[in-house]
């Protein structure tokens, strides 16, 4: 070994040992610097990379964050499947961020999240392309663009109740919700829509579906990796139906596809392809499991209330020999009378379920649609009974009854 060589050992040794000395020395000034400039709530980041992602999906959400908010206070910081995160418990604080200061926060979800649903989707921003975005899905889901999908979405309804009463078979609830909603989405989005189209996007959202919530990593075989592919698949099955839109000049109609086709910015640029995939898949998650949860638990607490459920049964009765029994299809003004089904709203700010602020869900009154013609034909023509236990609550995220609330159900006039 030359003279050289001998000397570049120690003076690699001692260079390398500086800058590990340097980069530790920055990284404790900027964590000075972060906490006297970052005031940050009590709470725990968990472990590394996984934080309180383990604790959170192994038990009743609802107990870890009361736990913690006993613990900690109404703020307290936490970190989920890779995102540090602070929470709030209080109608102040929710106040605050959903509307009197929503100006100053964006709206961040996981990592993982957003690369399944897409960047460019609405829900993950702020300011003019949200106010854009937001007007474009919001207009397709007005009452008055709704209003033209009863008849359709009576059709998809009556066909689940039919299937789901053959044999006299036990479904699960939540399951069979989940796929009419997913139905129903796919009505509002598209309009009608070609079966193989339809068999492609459904097989392909289910895979994204299962994955959503799954540990983010990249692993062969997982379910976030499969997602992840499965995503792809999508976006190449939403550009194919758009370029046949715009190919055979279809945009004119009143769904959400035909909106974001049409629309253009100041400077009279379309939506990317891109775009237009984004936002759509992320209306169709938005439109499935929570309304597939809400209408779970409406049949849930209708059986568990006799004396409700034959108030509506009559109700609806009424208004369904109103229509020759059948013969004619249910009216939207309809569906706007039935106070006993549909109550007159609480008062303000005292109930939530949509949301609040400019992140409220632009989708509420085709999930109360949805719902309402489901409570109709159930009510009016059908029967059921719950299967095994009745008490038990799961998550997944969304609370649902225990095992899905598996039930069994009838027609009345093949009724024993």
């Amino acid at each position: 070994m030359d003279k050289s060589s001998e000397f570049s050992v120690p003076v690699l040794t001692l260079l390398i040992a500086v800058i590990i000395a340097c980069v530790i020395s920055l990284r404790k000034k900027r964590k000075r610097h972060e906490e006297k400039t970052c005031k940050l709530p009590p709470g725990s980041l968990g472990w590394p990379y996984i934080g309180e992602t383990l604790q959170l999906y192994s038990q009743d959400p609802n107990v870890f964050f009361s736990t913690r908010q006993r613990r900690y206070g109404e703020i307290f910081k936490t970190h989920i499947l890779g995102c540090p995160c602070v929470m709030l418990a209080s109608p102040e604080a929710a106040r605050f961020v959903l509307i009197t200061q929503a100006h100053l926060f964006k709206p961040t979800y996981p990592k993982s999240k957003e690369n399944l649903i897409g960047p460019r989707a609405l829900f993950f921003h702020q300011g003019e392309y949200h106010m854009r975005l937001r007007k474009l899905v919001q207009g397709s889901l007005y009452p008055e663009s709704i209003r033209r999908l009863v008849a359709d979405i009576e059709e998809l309804t009556v066909s689940a109740l039919d299937s789901w009463s053959v044999h006299g078979g036990v479904i699960n609830t939540f399951d069979e919700m989940k796929k009419l909603s997913f139905e129903v989405g796919i009505l509002a989005t598209f309009g009608r829509l070609d079966q193989h189209y339809k068999d492609e996007l459904k097989k392909n959202y289910v895979t994204v579906d299962r994955g959503y919530n799954s540990f983010p990593t990249n692993l062969p075989g997982t379910r976030y990796q499969k997602a992840i592919k499965a995503r792809k698949r999508l976006s190449k099955i939403l550009s194919s139906i758009t370029r046949e839109r715009r190919e055979k000049k279809l945009a004119v109609e009143k769904d959400l596809l035909s909106c974001l086709l049409n629309s253009k910015d100041d400077k009279g640029e379309t939506l990317s392809e891109d775009q237009i995939a984004d936002n759509i898949i992320g209306v169709l998650f938005a439109a499935q499991d929570t309304t597939a949860s809400a209408m779970t638990w409406v049949l849930k607490y209708l059986h568990d209330n006799p004396k409700l459920l034959e108030a509506v049964k009559a109700e609806q009765k009424a208004i369904y020999q109103s229509n020759g029994s059948g013969k004619s299809h249910l009216a939207w003004n309809q569906t706007r009378n039935m106070p006993i089904t549909h109550k007159g709203p609480l008062k303000p700010n005292t109930f939530m379920p949509f949301g609040s602020g400019v992140h409220a869900c632009p989708g509420n009154e085709l999930a109360k649609l949805e719902m309402l013609i489901l409570v109709h034909h159930l009510a009016s023509h059908f029967r059921y009974e719950l299967v095994g236990s009745e008490s038990g609550i799961q998550y997944g995220p969304f609370p649902v009854p225990l095992h899905g609330l598996p039930a069994r159900f009838w027609k009345e006039e093949s009724a024993n």
